[in-house]
């Protein structure tokens, strides 16, 4: 479960963001801090794994507490000045995310955070190139606001669901177009930017005639 501190001046937006984080299976939210103060004590009492933490707080300034601390944190704030952002960014945010937003542009950076998260959990050994590339290709596939031209986001996110259940096992592009009631060449045109993304991993299988098949996976 990853532990989760909401750092927001403003009770009823810090809610929303409660209920926001709370729609994403494998998130609890510890503890909702409306001052600077808040936010340092409860930093120490309740150990949180990601701060989500405004820049605008009564006290002191919210990118002062990213400075001081070494929890994983996204900014959630309507300050959208370069400054700021130069400054959360040297600080070590994680993330960015401008307010107004909505419950989906939350919950993706959420996802994509926790497979970032997963992927460095699990290494029981010195991280490869190769490893510090996908994790944080995984930590930004949730910025992407859009789904490429001429896709439906619908179609994108049943797809990518679809290799999620698979659980590791290789899918075909005529395997999920059957499973969704989908043209097979609709089907292989979201897989391939799926794995363009890097969201996917994509290897060919020969048989004895004809061109070699795609098989996709998520990647993990």
């Amino acid at each position: 479960m990853i532990r989760v501190l909401i750092v927001e001046d403003d009770f009823r937006v810090a809610n929303i963001h409660a209920a926001f984080t709370r729609r994403v299976a494998g998130f609890q939210v510890v503890g909702i801090a409306l001052t600077a103060a808040d936010a340092r004590r409860m930093i120490s009492q309740e150990n949180p794994d990601l701060i989500l933490l405004d820049a605008y707080l009564p006290d002191d300034s919210g990118l002062t507490i990213l400075g001081e601390t070494d929890v994983d944190t996204i900014m959630l704030t309507a300050a959208s000045d370069p400054a700021s952002v130069r400054a959360a960014w040297a600080r070590g945010a994680l993330n960015y995310l401008v307010k107004p937003f909505t419950a989906e542009q939350l919950v993706d950076r959420l996802t994509a955070y926790a497979r970032y998260r997963g992927l460095l959990a699990v290494a029981r050994r010195q991280l490869s190139q190769e490893d510090i590339d996908l994790a944080m290709r995984h930590l930004h596939t949730g910025d992407r606001s859009a789904t490429p031209k001429g896709q439906s986001a619908v179609t994108a996110r049943l797809i990518a669901d679809a290799l999620r259940a698979a659980a590791g096992e290789p899918r075909t592009a005529a395997e999920i177009a059957a499973e969704l009631g989908i043209a097979r060449a609709t089907a292989q045109r979201y897989l391939a930017a799926l794995e363009q993304s890097g969201q996917a991993r994509m290897s060919l299988r020969y048989g004895a005639t004809g061109r070699p098949e795609h098989l996709y996976v998520e990647r993990r």
